[in-house]
């Protein structure tokens, strides 16, 4: 089992879920594989273009359920990186993944998320990233953490902040997306255990 740390408990769970109950400003949520019964909440929660502006372009826009019964076919299949729905209410609302490194990397890993816009400033993402997290130290013992963050999505940046991540680097014009040029950034944590 591993400790899911936030503000308002600490947990011990088995490392494949973490389910929290906050207090009453505070919705609960659980990081939980997914199920190819998510495929109609999952569509309906990445159907939206916010969420798309702050995803790379591998994620589509408009995100049909096609769509989401091909990511949950892959996130159930994958062997490169452990991914995790979010559940609110039993529904899938957004994903948060720890994609793997190889090579000389190999103790490092990439994290991913994305959540439902009706779900933003619930403090639930923040939550999210401070459990994947500790499934990165704890169950799969790397060294370091990190996450890409685009120029449009400074709320990104401070989630991952609140989790102790540092900015590590600024990416001048690195991406396109939306056919504007933007600056990235990266974030990254290390294991305080190393």
């Amino acid at each position: 089992s591993y400790i899911c740390h936030h503000t308002f408990a600490i947990i011990h769970l088995p490392s494949y879920i973490c389910h929290h109950t906050f207090d009453i400003n505070m919705p609960s949520f659980t990081l939980r594989p997914f199920n190819p019964s998510d495929a109609k909440s999952l569509a309906y929660h990445a159907n939206s273009r916010k969420v798309w502006e702050g995803v790379r372009d591998v994620f589509p826009f408009p995100y049909t359920k096609k769509d989401a019964d091909f990511f949950i076919a892959y996130a159930l299949s994958t062997q490169t990186e452990k991914v995790f729905a979010i559940d609110v209410d039993g529904k899938a609302v957004g994903a948060i993944g720890l994609h793997f490194k190889d090579d000389v990397y190999k103790l490092n890993g990439e994290i991913g998320y994305w959540l439902g816009v009706q779900h933003h400033g619930k403090g639930i993402a923040t939550a999210a990233v401070a459990e994947i997290v500790q499934i990165a130290f704890n169950d799969y013992k790397l060294l370091r953490v990190y996450a890409e963050v685009f120029a449009n999505n400074p709320t990104s940046g401070r989630v991952l902040e609140k989790n102790g991540f540092e900015l590590e680097a600024r990416l001048k014009k690195s991406i396109i997306k939306d056919g504007k040029i933007l600056d990235s950034y990266v974030f990254s944590r290390v294991n305080p255990h190393f």
